[in-house]
């Protein structure tokens, strides 16, 4: 009887195991939205997408405490499909239902519409990295020095990558080695979505322009992303970036519709913003902003003291948003 009951715990383990791992999925159909409650002892999941793969049936699931994000099969759970309002009434309390409900409040700016900033008492940084299309190699210098200095106080070093399609597509090189520092532990990447194709032009004003350009297909930009994301192994985060973060008050909602949350700056370092404690920083390392790079590295090397004395820290973007949504509580 022991030796059953050790294999039968070791079997669950593996498939635990095995259905947690960040898999490609290579043979996605009937990708879509679909809104629910699904429950796994003891946790309570908000589902946000569905999908085939290979025969099997998935979820992609939100924890709406920690704004985690996961795939796995459908039947591991008790599921009760909602409308979204539905879902925001069931997990109103939660950090992730609070945070929606405050990016759709200032959702009225054409810029910087979104989370701009986590907790005001944080002794360092959320960093954010935007992968826009680019014909230039990924600037790898950002990731080199990050773990570099991070290294022995605070290991993987969290950072959130705003992804596009188009990029994904044309730089799978970067990407896999990417993955590669992500599956040895040096950092810890939230993938959020940063549209498809990204389109910007150069002379049409900003009302026209990004994501605001008339005949954007905005279910494409999202969904197609997402589906690139897992065919890739990376796991869709509940968050999107604006591209330029240019955006207007339809377009907001229309994001938030999908369930996912915009992410601002208040420290786009290019532009000459200063970060400070809390600040949701903004570079971009598609290689086509080396000024904020190296805005970034000299503003790392200024903190080498704080950082080896753990007074100054990269924060995860998931946190920094539900310690901020608490506080408010």
């Amino acid at each position: 009887m022991n030796k059953l009951r050790f294999f039968l715990i070791f079997l669950f383990l593996v498939v635990t195991s095995f259905c947690h791992a960040q898999q490609n999925f290579l043979n996605i159909t009937n990708y879509r939205i679909f809104y629910g409650w699904a429950h796994n002892y003891p946790q309570d999941w908000l589902i946000l997408r569905r999908f085939e793969d290979s025969g099997r049936d998935y979820f992609l699931l939100l924890n709406p405490q920690t704004l985690q994000t996961k795939v796995n099969e459908t039947s591991f759970y008790q599921v009760k499909e909602m409308t979204l309002e539905q879902a925001r009434s069931y997990f109103r309390n939660t950090p992730y239902v609070k945070a929606v409900s405050q990016v759709e409040k200032q959702s009225v700016t054409i810029q910087d519409a979104g989370i701009e900033r986590g907790m005001p008492t944080e002794t360092g940084i959320s960093l954010t990295a935007d992968l826009c299309p680019s014909h230039k190699p990924l600037d790898r210098r950002i990731f080199i020095d990050m773990f570099n200095e991070f290294k022995k106080v605070e290991k993987p070093a969290p950072i959130a990558l705003s992804v596009s399609g188009l990029w994904m597509l044309s730089h799978k090189q970067d990407l896999e080695w990417l993955k590669k520092l992500r599956d040895e532990g040096e950092i810890r990447i939230t993938w959020v979505n940063h549209s498809y194709n990204h389109r910007v032009s150069k002379t049409a004003a900003l009302k026209d322009n990004f994501l605001l350009e008339p005949g954007t297909d905005i279910n494409y930009e999202v969904l197609a992303t997402e589906k690139l994301m897992l065919k890739n192994g990376l796991i869709p985060s509940a968050f999107f970036r604006f591209p330029g973060l240019v955006s207007d008050q339809q377009l907001v909602y229309k994001i938030t519709d999908y369930g996912l949350i915009p992410i601002g700056s208040d420290a786009w370092l290019a532009k000459g913003q200063r970060a400070q404690d809390g600040s949701i920083v903004l570079i971009h390392g598609n290689g086509n902003e080396p000024v904020g790079v190296n805005d970034f590295i000299n503003l790392l090397r200024s903190k080498t003291k704080q950082i080896s004395e753990k007074q100054w820290l990269l924060y995860d973007l998931s946190s920094t948003v539900e310690d901020e949504e608490k506080q408010a509580q």
